[in-house]
C-alpha cells in the first residue's frame, strides 16, 4: 500500500512540485500521468526513498522512507521496492546473472544463485544468464530489468516510462508481463508514463494526473 499526504518537492531554483494526495491499496495499479516536468519521475523517486520530500509524507509498504537513515533506507528499498528505471543500468564487467546478484548485496542478504536463475527463467531470459548486458536486445533488457526488480519479491513495483520506444505489439506484451509479475507477488504497481496506449492496456488501473507547476520561480 502507498499513501501520501501534502507531498511536495522543490528542486533548486524551480517552483515546487505539489503532488496530489493518494492512497493505493496493496495489489492494485496506479498510472501517473502528466507532461514532462509535472513530477512523475520525482513521485517515483520519493516513493522509493531516493529523494526526501520538501513537505508532507509518503508511506510505502508500511514505511515512511524519509524517516530512515540513509543506510537503512537503502536496505529497505532493496528488500521491499522493485524499481524499473527508464534506462537499464548494468555493469558490462559482470554477466547478466552476476548483475542480478548485486540486488542481494544491496539488501544485505546472502546471494541466492538459484533464485536468480528462477527469476530469469520465469521471464524467458534464462539462456542469457552468462552473457553480458551489451548482448541484450531492447526486449531482452526489459525482461532482465523486470527479473531484477522482482527478484526479492517486493511489495511495491515502481516503473518509470516502461513503454518508451516500444512499438504497439512490444508495448502490449511488456505491459502484460509487468502486470502479471505484480499480480504473482500481490505487489502494488505504479507506472509513470506519458504514453496514452497504457490507458487501454491497463483499463483496471487508477489514474493520477500531475500538473506542471505554474508558480513563478523566485
Amino acid at each position: 500500500m502507498i499513501e501520501s499526504l501534502g507531498l511536495a518537492y522543490a528542486y533548486a531554483g524551480a517552483a515546487p512540485l505539489r503532488l496530489p494526495d493518494v492512497a493505493v491499496r496493496q495489489g492494485s495499479t496506479l498510472l501517473l500521468r502528466g507532461h514532462s516536468g509535472s513530477g512523475k519521475s520525482t513521485w517515483l523517486a520519493l516513493a522509493a526513498g531516493l529523494l526526501t520530500p520538501t513537505a508532507g509524507d509518503i508511506a510505502v509498504a508500511g514505511q515512511v522512507p524519509a524517516r530512515l537513515s540513509a543506510s537503512a533506507r537503502d536496505a529497505w528499498r532493496a528488500r521491499h521496492v522493485g524499481f524499473l528505471p527508464q534506462r537499464l543500468h548494468l555493469s558490462e564487467a559482470l554477466t547478466v546473472a552476476d548483475n542480478l546478484g548485486l540486488v542481494y548485496f544491496a539488501a544485505g542478504l546472502p546471494r541466492d544463485r538459484a533464485a536468480v536463475a528462477r527469476a530469469l527463467d520465469a521471464l524467458g531470459v534464462g539462456h542469457l544468464a552468462t552473457g553480458k548486458p551489451s548482448q541484450l536486445s531492447v526486449g531482452q533488457a526489459q525482461r532482465v530489468a523486470l527479473a531484477r526488480a522482482v527478484l526479492l519479491r517486493p511489495q511495491v513495483i515502481l516503473a518509470d516510462e516502461p513503454s518508451a520506444s516500444l512499438d504497439d505489439e512490444a508495448c502490449a506484451r511488456s505491459m502484460r508481463l509487468l502486470v502479471q509479475s505484480a499480480s504473482d507477488l500481490d505487489a502494488t504497481l505504479v507506472i509513470a508514463t506519458h504514453d496514452a496506449r497504457l490507458l487501454n492496456a491497463l483499463p483496471q488501473a487508477r489514474v493520477l494526473s500531475l500538473s506542471v507547476p505554474q508558480e513563478p520561480v523566485p
